[in-house]
């Protein structure tokens, strides 16, 4: 068994000059949610140049898609992404803040690397069942707009992930580790008030304003902050605060939120409270109030089998080997983050700090979930509810380095970042290796999976007809 493994590693770095090609030109052309035309392009053609049969824009998104190859068996499904994130432009390899011209987009999550790699773990896996004859298929997902725009939640929306027995995927960061099935559900929905326009001087009295209305309602939420869940976060933005004339009362405002909870169900309450709030604001004002969902995604569901059979993986393969040359890299980039920033990233998985790690030179012990630190949200969770699924972290950057951060983006297309990338892709090759060849494994993950919807039936959070 350890020498298919192995075999399944050295196809892993046949493929990698590939692979890293691939992430080096993603870098070069960040595209914001839904707009990643030509990513995609390059992960359609890495696809057809493998052998995979491609079907493009699925769930109707245009810059969705799909390679296949295989036969019977198993089916094994790796998700990669590959959006950007606005101003986080940075030149690469670059230890100082220096913005490139142009339209200021960046990798600042990694992404191009996200849908590299796990392209690269695909790409292995199916030539690794060609040579062993067993059945098996692989499937690459490639899946848009995860900063914002729930891409996933509407591929489970539209049933893009039948007859997929397990999902595999990543996220690049600082360790090596299976990431910990934790995160936030999440709504973004946009809150507009309408009103009545006034000369602000000759006939106040006339106006019903829009702006006091949205000004009305995030009181009312500041206040309402005290009477959350601890976990829950709420979050807002002005998207149209009525016009620039102080002399007219604004007819309309657009109040951004983003809400999060710990899951679906307490998502759903905490929004319900907030309209409430909103529709209380507007009776004040004499305004009207109408909401818009955005986007909004599932908390993760985790798998204890599929976890812990990615953990014996990356255990077995051991951590990322970096150079010489990586490990001063990733110290000068350390020295321009200060120590707030570096512990914030270990406590964020619940791990000791460690101040004097420049990359990370061990693979990081499983604990199922880690005390729940973790306050972020992501798509994959929605994914996680309609299939069994597991996440790996990578370690691509320095340890310490935030993410959504200029720092992110000049590592992105680093050595480092690419022994990483290469090292997980491995983990995840392997992962679903096990999985084709382990039929007590699968059926362990398919029942545990199978309990866990059973008490919790999945109902998707995002709106049809979006986006």
């Amino acid at each position: 068994m350890h020498a298919n493994t192995d075999r399944l590693w050295d196809l892993v770095e046949a493929h990698a000059p590939q692979a890293i090609a691939l992430s080096d030109a993603v870098w070069a052309v960040p595209e914001l949610n839904f707009a990643e035309t030509r990513s995609c392009a390059l992960h359609d053609r890495a696809l057809r140049d493998a052998g995979f049969h491609v079907t493009p824009g699925i769930a109707s998104l245009p810059t969705a898609l799909l390679g296949e190859a295989g036969r019977d068996g198993p089916t094994i499904a790796f998700l990669g992404e590959y959006d950007a994130l606005p101003g986080l432009s940075q030149q690469a390899g670059a230890t100082t803040h220096r913005p490139l011209p142009g339209d200021g987009n960046g990798h600042g999550c990694g992404h191009n690397l996200l849908g590299a790699a796990s392209l690269l773990a695909a790409t292995a896996l199916k030539a690794w069942l060609a040579e062993t004859g067993l059945p098996g298929r692989v499937r690459y997902y490639g899946c848009p707009a995860e900063e914002g725009g729930a891409g996933k939640a509407i591929m489970v929306r539209a049933g893009v992930f039948a007859g997929a027995d397990a999902a595999i995927t990543w996220h690049p960061g600082s360790f090596a580790m299976v990431l910990p099935p934790v995160s936030l559900a999440s709504l973004r929905v946009d809150f507009i008030f309408a009103g009545r326009s006034a000369h602000a001087a000759a006939a106040p009295h006339l106006g019903r304003s829009a702006l006091d209305a949205a000004e009305l309602m995030n009181i009312g939420v500041n206040y309402l902050r005290e009477h959350m869940p601890p976990a829950a976060r709420v979050h807002y933005a002005y998207l149209d605060a009525g016009g620039s004339a102080p002399n007219v009362v604004p007819a309309r405002t657009t109040v951004a939120y983003s809400l999060r909870a710990p899951n679906l169900a307490e998502m759903h309450a905490l929004a319900g409270r907030v309209r409430r709030i909103a529709e209380g604001a507007a009776m004040m004002t004499e305004t009207t109030m109408t909401c818009a969902v955005v986007s909004s995604m599932a908390n993760l569901l985790g798998n204890r089998p599929l976890e812990e059979a990615m953990q014996a993986q990356f255990e077995r393969l051991g951590p990322p080997p970096f150079t010489t040359a990586d490990r001063a890299f990733a110290t000068a980039m350390r020295a321009t983050l200060d120590t707030q920033q570096i512990a914030t990233v270990f406590r964020a998985l619940n791990l000791p700090v460690r101040p004097d790690m420049a990359v990370c030179d061990t693979v990081i012990a499983h604990v199922p979930e880690r005390g729940r630190a973790m306050m972020g949200s992501t798509d994959v969770g929605d994914v996680s509810w309609v299939v069994p699924t597991v996440q790996a972290l990578g370690a691509t950057s320095a340890v310490g380095t935030p993410l959504h951060s200029w720092q992110m983006t000049a590592q992105g297309c680093s050595a480092l970042a690419h022994t990483g990338m290469v090292h997980v892709a491995k983990v995840m090759a392997a992962t679903g290796a096990e999985l084709i060849r382990n039929a007590a494994l699968l059926e362990r993950v398919r029942a545990t999976h199978a309990r866990q919807i059973a008490r919790h039936p999945h109902i998707s959070p995002m709106p049809s007809g979006l986006p």
